[in-house]
This record gives structure tokens, C-alpha cells and sequence, in this order.
């Protein structure tokens, strides 16, 4: 019996001997890739490319910095707004943060707060899930 791995044992599993990070990575490309989809079709504008955990999602207006922070807060929902000088005055965002760790329905009651907010501050700048 040998005490060493196989080269082909460490590609398939971790260095751990278990697919634990394979499975994690999976699951944060799922809920990234799920929670995007679901922006989208609320007609939100979000940038970046799918399967990247990091949501911006553009406010333009300035205006709409604060309101959107403090219904997030309200609603006990972690967001981080970005505004002037970090973006052109005119590229406010909020953006979210998608972990492995989030179910489906932490991801979906989130949407459903998001959607309201949208709402609200009218931030529906896509096509409009009505359409």
C-alpha cells in the first residue's frame, strides 16, 4: 500500500482528499449564476459576467445612493453602494455579495426585498419583468 497519492487522486480531489472545494466552487457559480438571472429579469441592469459572485447593480441617479442603502438596512439585507469619486457621478451602484453559504431561500428572499426596493426607487432600467 503506497502512503503517497496518485497524481490523477490530486487532480480529482482536493489536497484535503475530499471534493469539499469542488462542491463550494459549484455552489458559488449556482447561486451567482441563479441570483443574476433573477436581476435580470426584474429588469435590473447588472454588470459583470455570470458566475462572478460580485452583483453591481446600477442605480445611475446619485440620488438614489442613500435611499437604497437604507431600505436594504431596513429589510436586513447586506449591500455596499458605491458612488462619486470611486465611480463617474453618473455610475452609482449597489453591489451584493454571493457566497457558497447562502441557500436558495436566503437568495430568493433577497430577491423579493430587492424587487420591492426596485419598486420604490424605480430601478428599472432593463427590460421590465412585466414585458
Amino acid at each position: 500500500m503506497s502512503l503517497f497519492f496518485s497524481h490523477t487522486s490530486q487532480v480529482i480531489m482536493g489536497e484535503d482528499g475530499t471534493n469539499i472545494g469542488k462542491q463550494k466552487l459549484q455552489s458559488l457559480r449556482d447561486n451567482s449564476n441563479y441570483f443574476r438571472m433573477r436581476l435580470h429579469e426584474m429588469g435590473l441592469n447588472v454588470l459583470r459576467q455570470f458566475d462572478s459572485p460580485i452583483m453591481p447593480v446600477m442605480l445611475y441617479n446619485p440620488t438614489k445612493i442613500a435611499a437604497f442603502s437604507r431600505e436594504c438596512l431596513k429589510r436586513g439585507l447586506a449591500v455596499v453602494v458605491v458612488g462619486f469619486p470611486a465611480v463617474p457621478i453618473l455610475m452609482s451602484r449597489a453591489r451584493f455579495c454571493i457566497s457558497a453559504g447562502h441557500t436558495r431561500t436566503d437568495l430568493d428572499r433577497a430577491l423579493y426585498e430587492i424587487d420591492d426596493i426596485a419598486d420604490i426607487l424605480q430601478l428599472r432600467y432593463c427590460k421590465s419583468k412585466s414585458s
